[in-house]
């Protein structure tokens, strides 16, 4: 088979392996070898000759035919390719293209029995459908990287918003930590003082009277010793100094025999009562007495808003119990955010059961409290009708307010609630809205419940500087009651 150089094929066929060169190495001599079959042959031979002419070679590396190497890689190079555009069964050229075995065939595989009855075209033509048949599945496959790319990248947003989240929960637990143990460190010292005052006092009296004990004991033990001394001695000096001697004896003998009778200094010792340390006062009870003194530090509300719920134009509070309208922030678009409105979840939500919360609305503005179900639509425009799962009142202009009913409801009242209580009754379906000043209901939804029910906050859009319009959930009073077991 000849190639399309001017090196014949002949040229490129090796005098050893008589195979194409590969790698062909120059000898002094002008005969070419390849690299590895004269390796081999002068192994076996033992010295550096010719495989043709037999003239030994200096011991020097010989140089590899750069040219001779560039017309064998091109001749092989033209046989796989002449090899891959013929059919390997006829040896002719692949001029077309079965359909349906999907492979390009010779004019010779047409006709035959295998591909007789299967339907063919030219190899241009079922290129070009080919192609556009991939073309049009490279921009789908183009498509879905781009979703991709998009994201990932909305995931590290995401992962990045987490940490910060964690950050932000990590700071307002250690200060609301810390208000805790400064009151408890505060409660502390306080009663520790007190403590110490007691223990003062009591010690400074005890102190006070064995003072004054100390002063007896050395006058009677004085008393003691000179008598002890006056019988020790001889008869007249005892006889002489007797009346002064009966008289001291007689002195301490009435003071504590007979008290009544002889005016003296010297008393009985007393009972002191009261002196110990009052433990029961200091340790009765103790945990539970600085736990009811932590009630003012402590607020309590039956409602939590989800910040992973609230529109980015809302602003939380630390203890996530009011919310108000602020700037936009860049937030994670995760499937629970709301955003086809300025506006917040409850967090955890309802199955069954009774359940009540209240809202100040007083600084509010176009504001919507209520209810609505899990699967509301979250995302673009919501719809704020019941059969939607949506049941709200707000929206007031003046002194109307509306019950979003379809149509929605007119609701007037003669003065306007600055708190409304919402109750909601899973199991018989109500949802009632109640002025918390006098009890009086405002408007009650019934419905059916079928899934799990979120309390719902909006405080409505707002030009920038024309105030923030907040909402808060009221807290409740907390009171401790002691019973039995």
């Amino acid at each position: 088979m000849a190639t399309h150089s001017i090196i014949s094929r002949e040229d490129l066929i090796c005098p050893q392996c008589t195979d194409i060169y590969c790698f062909p190495v120059l000898l002094l001599c002008g005969h070419n070898v390849c690299k590895l079959c004269l390796q081999k042959f002068w192994e076996w031979k033992g010295c550096q000759e010719c495989p043709v002419c037999k003239v030994v070679s200096i011991p020097k590396r010989p140089p590899i035919n750069l040219a001779l190497k560039i017309a064998a890689d091109k001749y092989h190079q033209e046989k796989a390719k002449m090899s891959v555009e013929r059919c390997s069964l006829h040896e002719e050229k692949l001029t077309v293209y079965c359909q349906n075995d999907e492979k390009p065939i010779c004019l010779l595989c047409q006709m035959s029995k295998l591909h007789k009855v299967h339907e063919c075209c030219p190899l241009d033509e079922a290129a070009k459908q080919k192609k556009e048949d991939i073309t049009g599945r490279l921009e789908t496959l183009k498509k879905k990287l781009q979703t991709l790319d998009k994201t990932r990248e909305s995931w590290e947003r995401t992962r990045t918003f987490i940490q910060r989240q964690a950050d932000e929960n990590n700071r307002t637990i250690r200060e609301e930590f810390q208000k805790l143990h400064k009151f408890l460190f505060e409660e502390e010292n306080s009663r520790l003082q007190v403590l110490a005052q007691e223990v003062e006092v009591k010690v400074k009296v005890m102190s006070l009277k064995l003072d004054f004990m100390e002063k007896q004991i050395k006058s009677l033990s004085s008393v003691i010793s000179n008598t002890e001394k006056r019988l020790e001695g001889d008869d007249l000096s005892f006889l002489l100094d007797y009346n002064d001697t009966k008289k001291k004896c007689f002195v301490f003998c009435c003071c504590f025999s007979f008290p009544f009778r002889l005016k003296c200094n010297f008393k009985e010792p007393e009972i002191i009562r009261d002196i110990l340390i009052n433990s029961a006062t200091h340790l009765a009870s103790l945990k539970f007495h600085v736990w009811r003194k932590m009630e003012h530090l402590v607020k309590y509300v039956p409602i939590t808003l989800d910040p992973n719920t609230a529109q980015a134009n809302l602003e939380l509070s630390e203890e996530l119990s009011c919310m108000q309208y602020s700037s936009q922030r860049a937030l994670p678009d995760n499937p629970e955010r709301c955003t086809g409105g300025v506006c917040v979840l409850g967090a955890g939500g309802f199955v069954s059961g009774k359940h009540s919360w209240t809202v100040d609305v007083s600084r509010g503005k176009d504001w919507y409290i209520g209810v609505v179900r899990e699967s509301i639509q979250r995302k673009g425009a919501m719809s704020l009708k019941p059969s939607d799962g949506v049941w709200i009142i707000g929206g007031m202009i003046g002194d109307v307010l509306w019950a979003q009913t379809s149509p929605r409801t007119r609701l007037e009242w003669k003065q306007k609630a600055e708190r409304i209580t919402v109750e909601l009754d899973y199991d018989k379906g109500k949802v009632a809205f109640i002025n918390a000043a006098d009890s009086k209901s405002i408007f009650t939804f019934k419905d059916k419940f079928t899934e799990r029910i979120f309390p719902y906050f909006s405080v409505g859009i707002h030009e920038e500087g024309s105030g923030s319009f907040p909402l808060a959930i009221c807290s409740q009073n907390i009171t401790l009651t002691v019973s039995d077991k």
